[in-house]
């Protein structure tokens, strides 16, 4: 549930890199620790009427970057429960049961209480905050250690391109995971993938947003397509072909169809750091999971080819930068 933040994560370190910053693991559980109190808060706020799950977008966090900072990950690990691996289910729970008992208000009027009891639970969880830390022999508090790189959170936008929206506007993006009703520039899907194959030739990455509940979403191949004549694969038997499936072409209207009928959703969130091609010049995107590595293909990384990413993406998180001129002139920026 918190792919958001790992994927944006693994996306700003990226951002590091290229900035000649040098390479940094970060806390994904960092910005999960900041971005859960707004979110109970606007929950409370809005009677229940908001979304209060474990899900989130992109820029949740950088907007926990522009008022929090961020910290590497040996300061800040965020596994107090003394397990290997992140588990939130029992957090979340707890998490969710203090809201859903709030927001009843059984003692005749909310007292502003609540809130320590919600912020106690997240640092029994995940940990109390660092407040400063020594890193590579240097004194920082989060918000300086940000500073130092120079790393704006500012520069960093949001695409996404749906067509009940005008065209080269900005739009709340209308999915449960967009609590905080962020804003996104809406571009037609051929200037989409141009952003992104621009930003990937050119040095930068790309934050993905999309579905990946589809069958032809592969977990044992690593690889995702739209085949143009899907084949029904028997339970338990492997599909043996290698040879590249023939892909749908997919359109403007194909994309606002499966959104609107709910076929495309908001899943997951993936890290974008490549292109490739297979035997047949098929475009490719290289993409980082959160998925870990154990029984991965790739080690933990999937193909997307172009019609996948064409009708499966939701929005994206890029540098302004990576944006070629001519459109953001239409943006306005």
């Amino acid at each position: 549930g918190t792919c958001w933040s790992f994927a944006t994560t693994s996306f700003i370190e990226t951002e590091l890199i290229r900035m000649g910053k040098g390479e940094h693991i970060l806390s994904p559980m960092w910005f999960v620790r900041y971005a859960y109190p707004d979110k109970a808060e606007k929950y409370i706020r809005y009677h229940g009427s908001y979304n209060f799950g474990v899900g989130g977008q992109a820029h949740d966090v950088t907007n926990v970057v522009k008022q929090f900072g961020f910290i590497p990950e040996e300061f800040y690990r965020g596994m107090n429960i003394g397990e290997e691996e992140h588990n939130h289910g029992e957090m979340a729970s707890v998490l969710e049961g203090i809201v859903d008992a709030v927001k009843k208000n059984r003692g005749g009027k909310i007292t502003p209480l609540w809130k320590n009891v919600f912020d106690s639970a997240l640092n029994i969880y995940l940990g109390k905050p660092v407040e400063e830390f020594t890193y590579q022999g240097k004194n920082y508090s989060p918000k300086t250690f940000v500073e130092s790189l120079g790393f704006n959170a500012d520069d960093y936008v949001e695409l996404t391109s749906y067509s009940h929206r005008p065209f080269y506007s900005t739009f709340d993006l209308e999915i449960p995971d967009n609590w905080s009703k962020d804003k996104y520039y809406n571009v037609p899907i051929d200037e989409l993938i141009a952003i992104i194959d621009y930003a990937l030739s050119n040095g930068y990455s790309v934050c993905w947003d999309g579905d990946v509940s589809e069958k032809d979403f592969d977990r044992k191949k690593g690889v995702a397509i739209v085949p143009l004549d899907p084949v029904e694969i028997k339970e338990g038997e492997e599909e043996k072909s290698e040879v590249p499936a023939k892909e749908k072409t997919i359109t403007q209207e194909m994309r606002q169809t499966t959104f609107d009928n709910y076929t495309t959703t908001d899943d997951h969130l993936m890290h974008l750091t490549g292109l490739a091609q297979d035997q047949n010049r098929t475009k490719y995107y290289y993409t980082k999971n959160s998925w870990g590595t154990k029984d991965k293909k790739y080690d933990g990384y999937w193909y997307m080819s172009e019609s996948y990413v064409r009708l499966k993406t939701v929005a994206i998180m890029i540098h302004k930068n990576a944006i070629p001129q001519e459109i953001k002139t239409k943006l306005g920026f």
